[in-house]
């Protein structure tokens, strides 16, 4: 039997609002945001006709957020991901990652990718596909084992690196995926659905320990979902999609305190919002 698909909550818990502290005092202390996108376009070449995946796109992140990127299958969610990450090249406006270009921020490792799938290679040990970042840093044995131990406590996979991908749920391989794309300690973490193919139960239980996760760590998460529940509950603000060419249709705050247990889900406050989402939704596509 495997164990409890959760990770472990840290000892004298610090909670979230703290931890992200007031985006309006950090915009106007001037701060340079994590991500800053101004009338970004990308345009695919194909062989019948051009496809504009993102149009006009102006986004600002600043450093501790949580910022879920929501709206329908081909939205460019997911694109704007990876234009991010330095996977796909925008064809106009602009971008910087830490106040560099996404090349530069990619070469400085500034940012951790976590996928869909946990893209673990089945021939490493989950301690072993930790290292494979370290190793191509150059990082030395001593201190690989050390961010490696560290990484799986802080994920609740002690003991369990040693073992193959193929010996751990769907859930535990995720989590060490995300162990991962932090071990290097970037201060960017990207997430593209990563929970998506998990069961209800499962989902829940890391949606949960996500936030614990992200409290402790202080990192900034940019986070695709195709889930309103799923956004409303971890974000600090809700980015709405419309379909192609994908556009911002609206950025929609979440104060819904410090304190989210999944049971927050049944109140006004957060049906609110979910309500919110889900009429952005509807106007992105159209149908108001």
């Amino acid at each position: 039997m495997l164990p409890s698909e959760s990770l472990p909550s840290s000892q004298g818990e610090t909670t979230t609002s703290r931890k992200v502290g007031d985006r309006a005092e950090r915009d106007a202390a001037g701060g340079v945001p994590v991500i800053a996108a101004r009338g970004l376009d990308l345009v695919f070449a194909t062989a019948d006709a051009p496809v504009h995946a993102l149009k006009d796109i102006d986004l600002s992140i600043h450093r501790g957020e949580f910022v879920s990127l929501i709206g329908p299958s081909g939205c460019g969610k997911t694109t704007l991901l990876r234009v991010i990450a330095d996977l796909e090249r925008p064809t106009g406006g602009t971008i910087t990652v830490n106040g560099m270009s996404p090349d530069a921020a990619r070469r400085a490792r500034a940012y951790g990718y976590v996928f869909q799938a946990a893209a673990l290679y089945p021939w490493r040990t989950i301690e072993k596909n930790l290292a494979l970042p370290l190793e191509i840093m150059g990082i030395d044995k001593a201190e690989q084992r050390r961010r490696i131990e560290e990484g799986l406590e802080l994920v609740g996979l002690s003991g369990f690196g040693k073992k193959f991908p193929w010996q751990l749920s769907g859930g535990m391989q995720q989590r060490a995926s995300i162990a991962r794309a932090l071990s290097f300690d970037p201060d960017l973490l990207l997430m593209d659905e990563p929970f998506g193919a998990l069961d209800e139960i499962v989902r829940d239980h890391l949606n949960e320990e996500l936030l614990k996760l992200w409290a402790k760590t202080d990192k900034t998460i940019v986070f695709v979902t195709h889930s309103i529940p799923e956004a409303v509950f971890l974000s600090t603000r809700i980015v709405v999609m419309s379909p192609r060419p994908g556009r911002i249709h609206e950025i929609i705050d979440c104060d819904l305190g410090p304190d989210r247990p999944l049971d927050i889900r049944d109140t006004p406050e957060f049906l609110a919002i979910a309500h919110r989402v889900r009429e952005g939704l509807r106007a992105g596509h159209g149908y108001d």
